[in-house]
C-alpha cells in the first residue's frame, strides 16, 4: 500500500480507501465484516460512509452501513482505521433522516450524534458535509443555473463555527466538504481565516475517466489551497471495469439494481468506455485498475474510494495501487478525453 497524509494534519492514510455505501443494501453485515477485514490486512485504512448509507437512499437501510461499521468497530478495530462519515443536506426525498436536513447547529449536533452511536464511536477523523445547502451542479448537472426565488441565506461562517466547535469537544478531529464547487470551497476558506479557526481539509467529489470536472476549477483550488480530493466513483459504478462491454445484463449490479441512477448511462459514455478499454488492452492492463491508477496518480488526489461487492473486486481494486501508468499511457487516455471530454458529469 501507498500513504499520503491528510493535509494539514499528520494522520497518514492509505491512498486507497474502502468506499462502504453498498453495506446494508447489496452487501450484509457480514460481508462488510469481511471487506473491511480484508482491506485491512493489505493495508488500507482508510474508511469512508455517511448517515445516508447504504445506496440508494431509503428509510428502511437509512444509516445500516454505519451500523454494520459500528458492530466491526465494537470487536476492538477503531485504532485500526481512519474513519470519514458525512452528514446530509437538503433534500426533499430524505425527511425520513430528519426533518431538518440543514447545516443548523442543531441539524448538525443530530446528525453527528446519531453518526456516533451506530459507529459505537466517541470520535471521527473527518466529518464531511455530504453536498451545498444551496442549490448549484452536482450529481450530474453539468451547469450552474441561478434561481432568483431560492431562499437560501449564506452561512458558511456559522457552519465552520459549529464545526470548529465539535473539534474543540474531540467529537471530530478534523472536517471535509463533498460535492462542493469552488465557490463553496473559497467561502469555507475564507470564513475559516477571517475567524481563525480550523479549514476544511478535503473535499470528496467524483473523479474517474468520464468525469473529470473537479479539473476544471476545483483541482488548482485544491493543490494551491492544500485541500485534498477524495475520488468517489472512481469506476463509475463499475462502467470504467469494463463487465458491460459484453452487452451481458449483470442482475447483481448497480447499473442493473438502481436504474434511477444512471448518471453513467448514455450513448458518449459507451464510445468513451469502448476507446479507454482498448488503451488498457494494448498494454496489457486489466481495465478497471488502469481506471483507478488514472485516479491515483493525480497530484491533486489523497485518496482514491474504492468501493466493491465481493472480495475480488476488492483485491483487484486494492491491487491498483501497484500500477503506474506510463507517459504514453497517459498520452492515449489524454486523446480520448479530448474527443470525448466528461460524458457523464
Amino acid at each position: 500500500m501507498k500513504y499520503t497524509t491528510l493535509p494539514n494534519t499528520k494522520i497518514k492514510v492509505s491512498k486507497i480507501c474502502l468506499g462502504t455505501m453498498t453495506f446494508g443494501e447489496q452487501n450484509s453485515e457480514k460481508d462488510g465484516h469481511e471487506q473491511l477485514d480484508f482491506a485491512i490486512d493489505r493495508g488500507v485504512n482508510f474508511v469512508d460512509t455517511a448517515e445516508m448509507y447504504s445506496v440508494p437512499g431509503r428509510k428502511e437501510t437509512q444509516g445500516s452501513t454505519e451500523k454494520i461499521i459500528g458492530s466491526w468497530i465494537a470487536k476492538g478495530n477503531r485504532d485500526k482505521i481512519i474513519l470519514a462519515t458525512k452528514v446530509a443536506g437538503p433534500s426533499r426525498g430524505l425527511r425520513y433522516i430528519r426533518e431538518d436536513l440543514g447545516f443548523s447547529r442543531r441539524a448538525i449536533t443530530e446528525a453527528l450524534e446519531n453518526s456516533l452511536k451506530r459507529l459505537q464511536t466517541d470520535y471521527v477523523d473527518l466529518y464531511q458535509l455530504h453536498w451545498p445547502e444551496r442549490k448549484t451542479n452536482c450529481f450530474g448537472v453539468k451547469n450552474y443555473t441561478y434561481d432568483a426565488n431560492e431562499k437560501y441565506q449564506e452561512n458558511f461562517n456559522e457552519v465552520v463555527q459549529i464545526l470548529n466547535n465539535f473539534i474543540k469537544q474531540g467529537k471530530i478531529r478534523y472536517y471535509g466538504l463533498s460535492n462542493e464547487t469552488p465557490y463553496g470551497i473559497l467561502r469555507y476558506l475564507e470564513e475559516a481565516k477571517n475567524t481563525n479557526s480550523p479549514q476544511p481539509i478535503t473535499i470528496q467529489n467524483p473523479y474517474n475517466l468520464l468525469n473529470r470536472t473537479f479539473e476544471i476549477g476545483n483541482a488548482e483550488i485544491s493543490i494551491k489551497k492544500n485541500i485534498g480530493l477524495l475520488a468517489y466513483s472512481p469506476l463509475a459504478f463499475g462502467i470504467l471495469s469494463g463487465k458491460f462491454l459484453d452487452g451481458k445484463r449483470h442482475k447483481n449490479s448497480r447499473v442493473e439494481l438502481f436504474p434511477q441512477m444512471a448518471r453513467y448511462n448514455n450513448l458518449e459514455v459507451n464510445n468513451a468506455v469502448i476507446k479507454y478499454a482498448k488503451i488498457a488492452k494494448k498494454y496489457h492492463l486489466s481495465f478497471a485498475q488502469m481506471s483507478l491508477a488514472f485516479v491515483n496518480q493525480q497530484p491533486f488526489v489523497t485518496s482514491n474510494i474504492i468501493g466493491a461487492t465481493n472480495l475480488n473486486q476488492l483485491q483487484e481494486n486494492i491491487e491498483s495501487i501497484n500500477i503506474h501508468l506510463s507517459d504514453d499511457i497517459i498520452h492515449e487516455i489524454e486523446s480520448v478525453f479530448v474527443s470525448q471530454p466528461n460524458p457523464a458529469p
